[in-house]
Protein backbone atom coordinates (compact mmCIF):
# COMPACT_ATOMS: atom_id res chain seq x y z
CA UNK A 1 0.00 0.00 0.00
CA UNK A 2 1.29 3.56 -1.08
CA UNK A 3 0.48 5.74 2.29
CA UNK A 4 1.26 9.32 2.89
CA UNK A 5 1.88 10.47 6.60
CA UNK A 6 0.98 13.78 7.08
CA UNK A 7 2.04 15.88 10.00
CA UNK A 8 2.66 19.70 11.15
CA UNK A 9 5.89 19.86 13.49
CA UNK A 10 5.50 21.87 16.74
CA UNK A 11 8.49 24.31 17.72
CA UNK A 12 8.44 22.60 21.02
CA UNK A 13 8.91 18.40 19.90
CA UNK A 14 6.58 16.69 21.89
CA UNK A 15 4.71 13.42 21.71
CA UNK A 16 2.92 14.16 18.67
CA UNK A 17 5.97 14.15 16.47
CA UNK A 18 7.41 10.88 17.97
CA UNK A 19 3.95 9.04 16.98
CA UNK A 20 4.08 10.50 13.13
CA UNK A 21 7.84 9.13 13.14
CA UNK A 22 7.32 5.52 14.83
CA UNK A 23 4.06 4.88 12.86
CA UNK A 24 6.11 5.88 9.52
CA UNK A 25 9.02 3.58 10.37
CA UNK A 26 6.46 0.73 11.29
CA UNK A 27 4.50 1.15 8.13
CA UNK A 28 7.67 1.00 6.31
CA UNK A 29 9.02 -1.97 8.43
CA UNK A 30 5.52 -3.86 6.89
CA UNK A 31 6.57 -3.61 3.85
CA UNK A 32 4.06 -0.65 2.74
CA UNK A 33 5.42 2.49 0.84
CA UNK A 34 5.56 6.06 3.29
CA UNK A 35 5.79 9.22 1.80
CA UNK A 36 5.62 12.06 4.02
CA UNK A 37 4.00 15.11 3.77
CA UNK A 38 5.33 18.02 6.25
CA UNK A 39 5.79 21.68 7.68
CA UNK A 40 7.27 22.67 10.71
CA UNK A 41 6.59 25.54 13.16
CA UNK A 42 10.02 27.09 12.99
CA UNK A 43 9.58 28.66 9.61
CA UNK A 44 7.07 31.07 11.45
CA UNK A 45 9.55 33.62 12.40
CA UNK A 46 8.64 37.03 11.34
CA UNK A 47 5.37 39.33 12.44
CA UNK A 48 4.24 39.14 9.51
CA UNK A 49 4.56 35.46 8.72
CA UNK A 50 2.50 34.61 12.03
CA UNK A 51 -0.18 37.43 10.85
CA UNK A 52 -0.76 35.59 7.59
CA UNK A 53 -0.92 31.72 9.47
CA UNK A 54 -3.51 32.97 11.75
CA UNK A 55 -5.58 33.38 8.76
CA UNK A 56 -4.66 30.39 6.72
CA UNK A 57 -4.45 27.99 9.55
CA UNK A 58 -8.74 27.77 8.66
CA UNK A 59 -8.36 26.70 4.99
CA UNK A 60 -5.09 27.61 2.99
CA UNK A 61 -5.74 27.89 -0.56
CA UNK A 62 -1.71 27.34 -1.02
CA UNK A 63 -1.53 23.96 0.84
CA UNK A 64 -4.82 23.21 -0.85
CA UNK A 65 -2.80 23.27 -4.47
CA UNK A 66 0.45 22.41 -3.10
CA UNK A 67 -0.81 18.91 -1.63
CA UNK A 68 -3.43 18.93 -5.14
CA UNK A 69 -0.22 19.10 -6.90
CA UNK A 70 1.90 16.55 -4.08
CA UNK A 71 -1.28 13.97 -4.66
CA UNK A 72 -0.84 14.25 -8.20
CA UNK A 73 2.69 13.64 -8.65
CA UNK A 74 2.19 10.34 -6.17
CA UNK A 75 -0.94 9.01 -6.73
CA UNK A 76 -1.49 7.36 -2.87
CA UNK A 77 -3.64 4.76 -1.71
CA UNK A 78 -4.47 6.72 1.54
CA UNK A 79 -3.64 9.57 3.27
CA UNK A 80 -3.36 9.46 7.05
CA UNK A 81 -3.62 12.88 8.99
CA UNK A 82 -1.39 13.89 11.92
CA UNK A 83 -1.61 16.97 12.73
CA UNK A 84 -2.80 19.87 10.16
CA UNK A 85 -2.21 23.19 12.67
CA UNK A 86 -1.70 25.62 12.11
CA UNK A 87 0.26 25.62 8.37
CA UNK A 88 -1.34 22.74 6.84
CA UNK A 89 -4.73 23.25 7.61
CA UNK A 90 -8.30 21.28 6.53
CA UNK A 91 -7.42 21.86 3.25
CA UNK A 92 -6.10 19.17 2.76
CA UNK A 93 -8.91 16.78 3.72
CA UNK A 94 -10.76 18.78 0.68
CA UNK A 95 -8.30 17.58 -0.94
CA UNK A 96 -8.54 14.10 -0.58
CA UNK A 97 -12.21 14.40 -0.70
CA UNK A 98 -12.55 15.91 -4.43
CA UNK A 99 -9.48 13.45 -5.04
CA UNK A 100 -11.80 10.66 -3.92
CA UNK A 101 -8.93 9.15 -1.55
CA UNK A 102 -9.40 7.69 1.92
CA UNK A 103 -8.47 9.63 4.80
CA UNK A 104 -7.26 8.79 8.00
CA UNK A 105 -6.78 11.44 10.92
CA UNK A 106 -5.55 10.65 14.13
CA UNK A 107 -7.23 12.98 16.74
CA UNK A 108 -4.07 13.70 19.29
CA UNK A 109 -5.68 16.34 20.83
CA UNK A 110 -9.10 18.46 21.13
CA UNK A 111 -8.57 21.54 18.82
CA UNK A 112 -10.75 20.33 16.35
CA UNK A 113 -13.65 21.01 18.76
CA UNK A 114 -11.88 23.66 20.99
CA UNK A 115 -9.31 26.54 20.88
CA UNK A 116 -7.75 25.25 23.58
CA UNK A 117 -6.83 21.93 22.37
CA UNK A 118 -7.32 20.64 25.85
CA UNK A 119 -11.23 20.89 26.77
CA UNK A 120 -8.99 23.38 29.96
CA UNK A 121 -9.09 26.75 30.95
CA UNK A 122 -6.85 27.96 33.48
CA UNK A 123 -5.79 24.57 35.19
CA UNK A 124 -9.02 23.51 35.23
CA UNK A 125 -11.44 21.38 33.12
CA UNK A 126 -13.85 23.44 30.67
CA UNK A 127 -16.26 21.73 28.16
CA UNK A 128 -18.20 24.87 27.22
CA UNK A 129 -16.84 23.78 24.11
CA UNK A 130 -18.39 20.20 23.47
CA UNK A 131 -22.05 20.82 23.32
CA UNK A 132 -22.25 24.84 22.66
CA UNK A 133 -19.96 27.21 21.01
CA UNK A 134 -16.30 28.31 21.34
CA UNK A 135 -16.95 32.02 21.23
CA UNK A 136 -15.75 32.08 24.55
CA UNK A 137 -12.62 31.38 23.90
CA UNK A 138 -12.32 34.30 22.02
CA UNK A 139 -12.42 37.11 24.44
CA UNK A 140 -10.73 34.61 26.79
CA UNK A 141 -7.48 34.65 24.54
CA UNK A 142 -7.08 30.83 25.24
CA UNK A 143 -4.01 30.96 22.22
CA UNK A 144 -0.78 32.81 23.56
CA UNK A 145 -3.43 35.18 25.19
CA UNK A 146 -3.65 36.54 21.65
CA UNK A 147 -7.59 38.14 20.83
CA UNK A 148 -6.34 37.17 16.89
CA UNK A 149 -4.66 33.84 17.29
CA UNK A 150 -8.44 32.93 19.56
CA UNK A 151 -9.77 34.50 16.99
CA UNK A 152 -8.61 32.32 14.17
CA UNK A 153 -9.03 29.61 16.23
CA UNK A 154 -12.27 29.83 17.17
CA UNK A 155 -13.14 30.56 13.28
CA UNK A 156 -11.27 27.29 12.03
CA UNK A 157 -13.80 25.29 14.52
CA UNK A 158 -16.77 26.94 14.01
CA UNK A 159 -16.11 27.29 10.05
CA UNK A 160 -15.31 23.65 9.86
CA UNK A 161 -18.53 22.67 12.40
CA UNK A 162 -20.75 23.82 10.07
CA UNK A 163 -19.50 23.07 6.73
CA UNK A 164 -19.52 19.17 8.07
CA UNK A 165 -16.05 18.72 7.00
CA UNK A 166 -15.50 16.42 9.60
CA UNK A 167 -18.84 14.03 8.89
CA UNK A 168 -17.68 14.48 4.58
CA UNK A 169 -14.19 14.53 4.46
CA UNK A 170 -12.27 11.70 6.90
CA UNK A 171 -13.35 8.20 6.70
CA UNK A 172 -12.15 6.89 10.03
CA UNK A 173 -10.46 8.67 13.02
CA UNK A 174 -8.43 7.50 15.13
CA UNK A 175 -8.79 7.86 19.26
CA UNK A 176 -6.18 7.02 21.77
CA UNK A 177 -8.60 6.21 24.06
CA UNK A 178 -12.01 5.21 24.81
CA UNK A 179 -12.12 8.10 27.07
CA UNK A 180 -11.40 10.30 23.75
CA UNK A 181 -13.57 8.41 21.80
CA UNK A 182 -16.86 9.00 24.14
CA UNK A 183 -15.79 12.69 24.23
CA UNK A 184 -15.72 13.43 20.56
CA UNK A 185 -19.20 11.61 20.40
CA UNK A 186 -20.52 13.61 22.52
CA UNK A 187 -19.38 17.01 20.57
CA UNK A 188 -21.24 15.25 17.77
CA UNK A 189 -18.61 13.79 15.47
CA UNK A 190 -20.15 10.45 13.45
CA UNK A 191 -19.27 7.80 16.11
CA UNK A 192 -19.16 5.03 13.50
CA UNK A 193 -16.17 6.43 12.04
CA UNK A 194 -14.09 6.60 15.36
CA UNK A 195 -11.77 3.77 15.67
CA UNK A 196 -9.12 2.89 19.30
CA UNK A 197 -5.85 2.68 18.50
CA UNK A 198 -3.08 3.30 21.58
CA UNK A 199 0.23 4.79 20.72
CA UNK A 200 2.77 2.70 20.89
CA UNK A 201 6.50 1.96 21.33
CA UNK A 202 8.75 0.70 17.91
CA UNK A 203 11.80 -0.61 19.58
CA UNK A 204 11.77 -3.70 22.04
CA UNK A 205 11.45 -3.02 25.26
CA UNK A 206 14.56 -2.45 27.46
CA UNK A 207 15.71 -4.57 30.03
CA UNK A 208 14.40 -3.56 33.73
CA UNK A 209 16.92 -1.42 35.82
CA UNK A 210 18.23 -4.01 38.95
CA UNK A 211 17.68 -1.19 41.48
CA UNK A 212 15.03 1.38 40.89
CA UNK A 213 14.66 4.43 43.50
CA UNK A 214 13.20 7.69 43.19
CA UNK A 215 9.70 9.32 41.54
CA UNK A 216 10.10 10.86 37.86
CA UNK A 217 8.14 13.80 36.45
CA UNK A 218 8.71 13.93 32.45
CA UNK A 219 6.45 16.54 30.37
CA UNK A 220 5.84 19.83 29.63
CA UNK A 221 6.24 22.06 32.41
CA UNK A 222 3.05 24.30 31.82
CA UNK A 223 0.07 24.71 34.25
CA UNK A 224 -2.38 22.11 32.62
CA UNK A 225 0.20 19.67 33.67
CA UNK A 226 0.05 20.09 36.90
CA UNK A 227 3.12 21.37 37.98
CA UNK A 228 2.05 23.06 40.80
CA UNK A 229 0.10 20.41 42.37
CA UNK A 230 3.28 18.63 42.18
CA UNK A 231 5.03 21.12 43.84
CA UNK A 232 2.41 21.21 46.65
CA UNK A 233 2.78 17.91 47.34
CA UNK A 234 6.26 17.09 47.83
CA UNK A 235 6.03 19.12 50.20
CA UNK A 236 4.81 16.97 52.60
CA UNK A 237 6.87 14.29 50.89
CA UNK A 238 10.74 13.23 52.08
CA UNK A 239 11.79 10.85 49.05
CA UNK A 240 13.68 12.29 45.89
CA UNK A 241 11.64 13.37 42.94
CA UNK A 242 13.58 14.30 39.54
CA UNK A 243 11.69 16.61 37.21
CA UNK A 244 12.48 16.43 33.39
CA UNK A 245 11.14 19.18 30.78
CA UNK A 246 10.94 22.80 29.55
CA UNK A 247 8.12 25.26 29.27
CA UNK A 248 6.13 28.31 30.68
CA UNK A 249 6.40 27.34 34.54
CA UNK A 250 10.43 26.54 34.44
CA UNK A 251 10.80 29.54 36.57
CA UNK A 252 8.92 27.86 39.42
CA UNK A 253 11.48 24.71 39.32
CA UNK A 254 14.41 27.11 39.21
CA UNK A 255 13.34 28.97 42.51
CA UNK A 256 11.86 26.23 44.31
CA UNK A 257 13.99 25.45 47.35
CA UNK A 258 12.94 21.61 48.13
CA UNK A 259 15.87 19.57 48.81
CA UNK A 260 14.26 16.58 47.49
CA UNK A 261 13.37 18.34 44.02
CA UNK A 262 16.24 17.84 41.19
CA UNK A 263 14.96 19.54 38.33
CA UNK A 264 17.43 18.86 35.74
CA UNK A 265 15.95 20.29 31.98
CA UNK A 266 15.47 19.08 28.66
CA UNK A 267 16.54 15.65 28.00
CA UNK A 268 15.91 13.65 25.05
CA UNK A 269 14.73 10.57 24.23
CA UNK A 270 17.41 8.12 25.31
CA UNK A 271 18.15 10.07 28.29
CA UNK A 272 14.87 9.67 29.33
CA UNK A 273 14.73 6.19 28.78
CA UNK A 274 17.83 5.79 31.25
CA UNK A 275 15.66 7.68 33.43
CA UNK A 276 12.67 6.16 33.14
CA UNK A 277 14.50 2.41 33.87
CA UNK A 278 16.01 3.75 37.28
CA UNK A 279 13.22 5.29 39.06
CA UNK A 280 10.69 3.50 41.35
CA UNK A 281 7.17 5.00 39.74
CA UNK A 282 6.49 8.34 37.33
CA UNK A 283 3.80 10.72 38.63
CA UNK A 284 1.69 11.96 35.93
CA UNK A 285 -0.33 15.13 37.35
CA UNK A 286 -2.12 16.69 34.94
CA UNK A 287 -5.55 18.44 35.15
CA UNK A 288 -6.67 18.09 32.02
CA UNK A 289 -7.49 15.03 29.05
CA UNK A 290 -4.62 13.79 28.23
CA UNK A 291 -4.17 11.93 25.19
CA UNK A 292 -1.86 9.01 25.94
CA UNK A 293 1.06 10.43 26.70
CA UNK A 294 4.26 8.50 25.24
CA UNK A 295 6.64 9.30 28.85
CA UNK A 296 3.63 6.71 30.12
CA UNK A 297 4.41 3.99 27.61
CA UNK A 298 7.97 4.39 27.67
CA UNK A 299 7.47 3.33 31.77
CA UNK A 300 5.43 0.80 31.58
CA UNK A 301 8.17 -0.85 28.66
CA UNK A 302 10.61 -0.93 31.75
CA UNK A 303 8.61 -1.86 34.14
CA UNK A 304 7.91 1.78 35.94
CA UNK A 305 4.74 1.94 37.33
CA UNK A 306 2.37 5.01 37.42
CA UNK A 307 0.82 7.63 40.03
CA UNK A 308 -1.75 9.57 37.43
CA UNK A 309 -4.59 11.88 38.13
CA UNK A 310 -7.62 9.98 38.11
CA UNK A 311 -9.23 11.90 34.99
CA UNK A 312 -9.70 11.30 31.25
CA UNK A 313 -7.65 8.73 29.37
CA UNK A 314 -4.71 8.46 32.33
CA UNK A 315 -7.51 6.82 34.07
CA UNK A 316 -8.25 4.13 31.23
CA UNK A 317 -4.55 3.33 30.39
CA UNK A 318 -3.43 3.32 34.40
CA UNK A 319 -5.06 0.43 36.35
CA UNK A 320 -5.25 1.08 39.84
CA UNK A 321 -3.29 -1.11 41.63
CA UNK A 322 -2.60 -3.17 38.92
CA UNK A 323 0.14 -0.97 36.63
CA UNK A 324 0.06 2.08 39.02
CA UNK A 325 -1.83 4.34 41.30
CA UNK A 326 -4.60 6.92 41.10
CA UNK A 327 -5.28 10.44 42.96
CA UNK A 328 -7.80 13.09 42.87
CA UNK A 329 -7.08 15.54 40.06
CA UNK A 330 -5.66 18.90 41.54
CA UNK A 331 -5.48 17.25 45.30
CA UNK A 332 -1.75 17.67 46.14
CA UNK A 333 -2.52 15.68 49.96
CA UNK A 334 -4.30 12.98 48.01
CA UNK A 335 -0.67 13.06 45.87
CA UNK A 336 0.98 12.92 48.99
CA UNK A 337 -1.15 9.99 50.63
CA UNK A 338 -0.55 8.10 47.08
CA UNK A 339 2.78 8.53 47.29
CA UNK A 340 3.54 7.66 50.53
CA UNK A 341 1.66 4.44 50.16
CA UNK A 342 3.93 3.27 47.25
CA UNK A 343 7.09 4.27 49.22
CA UNK A 344 6.37 2.60 52.22
CA UNK A 345 5.40 -0.73 50.57
CA UNK A 346 8.11 -1.89 48.64
CA UNK A 347 6.03 -5.21 47.85
CA UNK A 348 3.19 -3.14 46.35
CA UNK A 349 5.46 -1.06 44.14
CA UNK A 350 7.17 -4.32 42.45
CA UNK A 351 4.18 -6.05 41.50
CA UNK A 352 2.82 -2.63 40.11
CA UNK A 353 6.16 -2.54 38.40
CA UNK A 354 5.44 -6.09 36.90
CA UNK A 355 2.07 -4.89 36.13
CA UNK A 356 2.91 -1.80 34.06
CA UNK A 357 5.26 -4.27 31.68
CA UNK A 358 2.65 -7.25 31.75
CA UNK A 359 0.40 -3.93 30.38
CA UNK A 360 3.06 -2.76 27.75
CA UNK A 361 3.40 -5.94 26.27
CA UNK A 362 -0.12 -6.17 25.90
CA UNK A 363 -1.28 -3.32 24.77
CA UNK A 364 1.68 -0.90 23.32
CA UNK A 365 3.87 -3.13 20.94
CA UNK A 366 4.76 -2.64 17.38
CA UNK A 367 3.25 -5.87 16.05
CA UNK A 368 -0.04 -5.93 17.81
CA UNK A 369 -0.50 -1.95 16.78
CA UNK A 370 0.33 -2.34 12.99
CA UNK A 371 -2.67 -4.97 12.91
CA UNK A 372 -4.61 -2.53 14.40
CA UNK A 373 -3.67 0.16 12.12
CA UNK A 374 -3.90 -1.87 9.03
CA UNK A 375 -7.24 -3.02 10.03
CA UNK A 376 -8.58 0.74 10.24
CA UNK A 377 -6.77 1.85 6.79
CA UNK A 378 -8.55 -1.23 5.35
CA UNK A 379 -12.04 0.09 6.83
CA UNK A 380 -11.17 3.75 5.57
CA UNK A 381 -10.76 2.70 1.81
CA UNK A 382 -14.11 0.84 2.49
CA UNK A 383 -16.11 3.76 3.66
CA UNK A 384 -14.23 5.74 0.49
CA UNK A 385 -16.30 3.93 -1.48
CA UNK A 386 -18.97 4.59 -0.26
CA UNK A 387 -19.03 7.89 0.25
CA UNK A 388 -21.40 9.96 -1.92
CA UNK A 389 -20.76 13.25 -3.42
CA UNK A 390 -22.89 16.78 -3.28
Amino acid sequence: MKIVLVHNFYQIAGGEDSVFKNEAEMLQNDGHEVLLYTKDNHAIQTFIQRMLVFFACIFSIREFLNFWRFMSLHKPDLVHVHNYFPLISPAIFYCCYFRKIPVVHTLHNFRAICPTAILAYQGKIDERSVRGSAFWTVMSKVYKNSFLGSFSLYLMVSIHKKMGTWQRCVDRFICLTEFSKAKFIEAGWPGHKLSVKPNFLRTSASAIHPVKTGALYVGRLSEEKGIQVLLDAWEHIDYPLTVVGDGPLKDLLLKQKNPNIHYIGFKNSSEVLELLQAAAFIVMPSTWYEGLPMVLIEAFSVGTPAIVSNIGGMKEVVQEQISGMHFKVADSQDLSRQVHMLIKNTQLLSELGEGAKLSYLKNYAEEANCRILIAIYQSAINECKRRTYV
